[in-house]
């Protein structure tokens, strides 16, 4: 009996250092979210013809602009993709720049509807030939979780972006833009009936739950350490009394 309530105090001493914990991971977030906010607001620069992929993590959410041509017949689409309850996919095409094969990088177009998944499908302006100009975030895409399927290149499926896989796919560099837009209502619905790329507005999407951690972890430190006190401070039954003398004999 003494050995089960010595062992009782784990929950409440494991739950206060993981709310400790969270409080150490709350100030990283807020840190990191501080950084991207001032990343995204400040003019975007032009996006130098060579990048290195491994500091691309210090320029996370940081605004760039590039010209050239998109290699329409290099487009990968990643998908399914929900939009506002429809199917879709985000669409991925490699910019080549100034006529410069090794200075290409893969650009997130953004959204389009599943029926305008088809090239034949679209217009002209969902497939621009001229040379464009593409303003957009550096970013470091989201990574598969456990569910999701691995892409299938050989038969071009893909269910998340593997930015060094297509990277190799298509020549690129391993460098990732996300198209960035704010277009009203009316222009979004324009460019989905015409199979225009919807992209994503230019804003931080980090999720930041840690302070509900810390109130869970906490409040369960607490609520054991108020249940341990009262099993300990408990006055003994007839049994357990009966026990200890049989234990003294």
């Amino acid at each position: 009996m003494q050995g089960a309530e010595s062992r009782r105090p784990i929950i409440p001493i494991t739950a206060f250092f993981l709310g400790t914990w969270q409080v150490k991971r709350l100030g990283w977030k807020t840190e990191l979210l501080a950084k991207c906010e001032d990343r995204i607001v400040r003019p975007p620069l032009p996006l130098p013809s060579r990048v290195d992929p491994d500091v691309i993590a210090d320029f996370d959410y940081r605004r760039v602009y590039a010209t050239g041509k998109y290699r329409h017949d290099q487009e990968m689409l990643i998908g399914p993709r929900m939009r506002d309850g429809e199917q879709g996919y985000i669409v991925v095409t490699p910019l080549e720049r100034d006529g410069d094969d090794g200075a290409k990088v893969l650009v997130n177009r953004g959204w389009v509807s599943k029926k305008m998944a088809d090239q034949r499908t679209r217009g002209k302006d969902g497939l621009p030939t001229e040379e464009v100009r593409v303003e957009g975030m550096l970013r470091q895409p989201w990574k598969k979780n456990m569910f999701t399927p691995e892409n299938r290149p050989d038969k071009g499926e893909f269910y998340f972006p593997d930015v060094k896989q297509m990277a190799a796919l298509t020549g690129s560099q391993a460098v990732w833009i996300e198209q960035t837009m704010d277009p009203d209502y009316f222009t979004l619905l324009d460019y989905q009936e015409r199979g225009i790329p919807i992209g994503r507005p230019a804003e931080v999407n980090l999720r930041n739950n840690h302070a509900q951690y810390i109130f869970t972890w906490y409040g369960l430190a607490i609520a054991t350490s108020i249940m341990f006190y009262m099993v300990v401070k408990k006055p003994p039954t007839d049994i357990t009394k009966r026990v200890r003398m049989n234990k003294n004999w």
